[in-house]
């Protein structure tokens, strides 16, 4: 069976930043209280003109460079996200569009905090079966969108933000490893957003009842975080058939220090072995785990032949890891065309295609 090499890896966070002192103007709290429980300074929000779909495809790019491939070489795209574009269609299917990847299946995956990693076990397994050679992973969100700005309990916390990696088959040992992914559906009630499915459609009450913004037991979420984040990184470590101490980093989901702190006093591993950034962009739901890997290569903190741990929990009950060695990317082939033309090239592309399917309306509407 081929292995799945994580070679690429890309970011997109919004410029506009909310800090502390900023929420302290629209709730009673202050900087210092909010820094205290959950180690967030500031936060990104998306602007009018970013979506989930426009940040995720700015992630899908950089992560593309990286990995020395086209949007045309991916195979599948696995789109994970809390807060897609619509109900349907799939985020992943728009950010396929825009990218220009016309070779790519695309679909959503929907298991909220954990997605990013359930959608890497997806990848790498898709990988493993010899079905797919290239796979783009995707994780963004515009949290910001549903949090009551009135709830202080909430409203401090998320932030925007997206990343993503190229999976890649090789016939080298590296890459994705043990993985396991757990749910607990009696927890669902939470952490949720209670209205705009088919169990609460959309309404005057819904909407003047708040149902529309996230709401969350954080006390009972951070008892459930503390619990499962240790045994996951444990479970993936020893599927994977290594020891805890040959772990160089683990990038866990990045929603609260103190949840870390935790894992780390749980694992009996120090905290310069945890990658931390949640200071700077709060909880970013499914891009958590990417924006804080592509920060810590940066950083010099991720290097080819670590071994690494991905770990995460959110809604659901959701939560799960993936141990990896970090490889890098493959030698990139030259190419006549270049990654840089596609984001221009497929609006259009998008635009001809739309225009020749209400041509073909038009006729065949004449023949019938």
């Amino acid at each position: 069976m081929p292995y799945a090499h994580i070679t690429g890896w890309g970011m997109s966070v919004p410029s506009k930043v909310l800090t502390n002192d900023d929420i302290s103007k629209m709730v009673d709290t202050n900087d210092e209280w909010i820094r205290e429980r959950t180690g967030i300074r500031e936060r990104r929000i998306a602007e009018e003109r970013q979506s989930s779909a426009t940040l995720g495809a700015e992630a899908s790019i950089e992560a593309l460079k990286i990995a020395g491939l086209l949007p045309t070489d991916i195979d599948l795209i696995i789109c994970s996200t809390s807060t897609p574009e619509h109900i349907f269609p799939a985020t992943a299917c728009i950010i396929q569009d825009k990218i220009g990847a016309t070779r790519a299946g695309a679909f959503d995956l929907s298991a909220a905090c954990s997605g990013f990693i359930y959608g890497l076990n997806m990848a790498a397994l898709a990988i493993r079966s010899g079905s797919n050679k290239n796979v783009l992973v995707i994780g963004t969100e515009t949290l910001s969108r549903f949090i009551d700005w009135k709830d202080r309990n909430t409203c401090i916390l998320f932030g925007d933000g997206a990343g993503a990696f190229v999976l890649q088959a090789s016939e080298q040992p590296g890459g994705a490893y043990g993985a396991v992914m757990h749910s607990d559906g009696s927890g669902g009630d939470l952490l949720t957003i209670p209205a705009g499915g088919s169990r609460n459609p959309t309404s005057e009450l819904t909407l003047r009842t708040g149902m529309h913004f996230i709401h969350m037991d954080g006390k009972e979420v951070f008892r459930f975080a503390t619990r499962v984040m240790a045994g996951a990184t444990n479970e993936a470590v020893e599927k994977s058939g290594w020891k805890l101490d040959q772990v160089d980093l683990v990038v866990p989901h990045q929603a609260n220090l103190r949840i870390i702190e935790a894992a780390a006093r749980g694992l009996k591993m120090p905290m310069d072995k945890f990658m931390v950034n949640l200071d700077r962009y709060g909880n970013t739901s499914t891009a958590s785990i990417p924006i804080a890997a592509v920060e810590a290569v940066q950083q010099g903190k991720l290097r080819p032949g670590d071994k690494v741990v991905f770990v995460g929990f959110g809604a659901g009950l959701t939560w799960g890891a993936l141990a990896a060695e970090w490889t890098g990317p493959k030698q990139a082939t030259r190419r006549v065309v270049k990654l840089e033309w596609f984001p221009w090239i497929a609006p259009i592309r998008s635009f001809l295609r739309r225009l020749g399917r209400a041509i073909e309306g038009i006729i065949f509407g004449r023949k019938s």
